[in-house]
């Protein structure tokens, strides 16, 4: 499948295309924004988007309003159709954010129930209790998602809303020709809907591609040839930055190794799942890094680890962002982008993960684990990456079987020689390719 050989570059466009926080109802083509990234992305080495909701929505863009309208904050429904069109020129494919858990209070259908109430023909599509009362003093009780009421959970037992649903996604690959779907708190969702869902992906286009939010637990249950194509790598996430601010290399490989190592009991070889460093919900990787020259490094770990990376907007040159600071602070306006030397990292490692069969799909295999180093191996087909990591402030010696007596460094074009050790420089990542 293309995603499984791509590299994703992430956009909350509400955020990117400074619009208000509140839907005031006024018409602005902030989306054309998108457009100013566009040579951008395709300079770094991405080629796919997944888009943060772009729905029209009450606020941040998970409290839906309309599944078959842009948000009127970022334009119309011919602004995207365009948008689409250009980067699809470009080869770069489009992935949205499907929101199909909850919508907003201003959703339509919601808004008829707290009209009409038992009379709305709605009630059913939402877990309703006309008995209760909810914090906005309804005069009844809805199940809001993880107890937030401006967010109303679906009822996606219900064949009305689960149509609904499906015709909308059939509407954004007929009309604006999409590519896939990111599906919010999937870990949430029905598991009889996701495997509709599925069942819809295989005859909407051909690899429309499903990825999930998933947080903790097996990731199988809901990633699997019957359910989604991919799931969000959590547990990774969380090992990639801490290892460094720790100095402790071996987290990171043994979530990896009790991913994708060599021994049967494994859990998700073969599989692909979306990597990350950051993304719009969590603090900026610029903010968590306690060392600024670790920021390549764990960049090389999460484009050299299998699955696929995924670059949130402005991450790539350093932009910082504090979770504590509330979620604005991690989806600020950026008009245009920008470019300097860690852009110029990732670039290269974007270029070799899309280039390299070994990286896009080979098994995973520890060479040399320290501390303070790691160096490890993938392999498909004949293909073999190294990818060698010391973020110690010392240059660093690693005696392995190299299998070869050279190698050239698809980061640098920098040729290795593996005799006698080889050599690591102070806070430095290689993707070594043996010959």
């Amino acid at each position: 499948m293309w995603a499984y050989e791509s590299v994703f570059y992430q956009i909350y466009p509400l955020g990117m295309c400074g619009a208000p926080f509140e839907n005031d109802g006024k018409a602005e083509h902030r989306l054309k924004v998108v457009d100013n990234y566009i040579p951008h992305i395709k300079k770094l080495g991405c080629n796919a988007i997944y888009f943060s909701p772009l729905f029209e929505s009450d606020t941040h863009g998970y409290n839906t309003r309309d599944y078959f309208k842009i948000d009127v904050r970022l334009g119309d429904n011919e602004d995207f159709k365009e948008l689409v069109k250009k980067l699809h020129a470009e080869g770069i494919r489009v992935v949205l954010d499907g929101v199909f858990n909850h919508v907003g209070r201003g959703f339509w259908a919601f808004k008829d129930v707290l009209e009409k109430r038992w009379d709305s023909r709605y009630k059913d599509w939402f877990n309703i209790s006309f008995d209760g009362n909810s914090n906005y003093n309804d005069g009844l009780w809805y199940e809001g998602w993880e107890g937030n009421y401006d967010l109303v959970k679906l009822n996606l037992r219900n064949e009305e809303v689960i149509n609904h649903i499906f015709d909308a996604v059939r509407f954004w690959v007929s009309e604006f020709d999409i590519d896939g779907l990111r599906l919010d708190v999937a870990y949430c969702l029905d598991r009889d809907f996701l495997r509709r869902l599925r069942d819809l992906a295989n005859t909407v286009k051909e690899e429309f591609f499903l990825v999930g939010e998933t947080l903790h637990g097996d990731y199988n249950q809901i990633m699997n040839d019957g359910m989604l194509h991919s799931v969000t790598n959590y547990e990774c996430y969380k090992g990639l930055h801490s290892s460094f601010n720790s100095m402790n290399m071996f987290e990171i490989n043994h979530s990896l190794l009790r991913q994708f190592g060599p021994e049967q009991w494994t859990l998700y070889n073969g599989k692909h799942l979306l990597s990350f460093v950051d993304n719009h919900d969590v603090s900026r990787v610029a903010s968590i890094l306690q060392n600024p020259k670790h920021l390549p490094l764990i960049y090389g770990i999460a484009f050299g680890m299998p699955g696929i990376p995924c670059v949130y907007y402005g991450s790539e040159w350093g932009v910082t962002g504090d979770k504590s600071q509330g979620d604005p602070a991690l989806r600020p306006f950026i008009e245009k982008p920008e470019w300097n030397e860690l852009t110029d990292t990732i670039a290269a490692m974007a270029k070799a993960k899309r280039e390299s069969a070994a990286l896009n799909y080979g098994a995973f295999k520890s060479l040399v684990l320290t501390n303070r180093q790691c160096i490890f191996e993938r392999e498909c087909d004949g293909d073999r990456v190294l990818v060698a990591v010391n973020a110690d402030e010392n240059p660093y010696t690693a005696h392995f079987d190299a299998r070869a007596g050279r190698a050239h460094d698809l980061l640098t074009g920098e040729s290795i020689d593996f005799g006698g050790g080889t050599e690591l420089k102070p806070y430095s990542v290689m993707f070594l390719q043996p010959y």
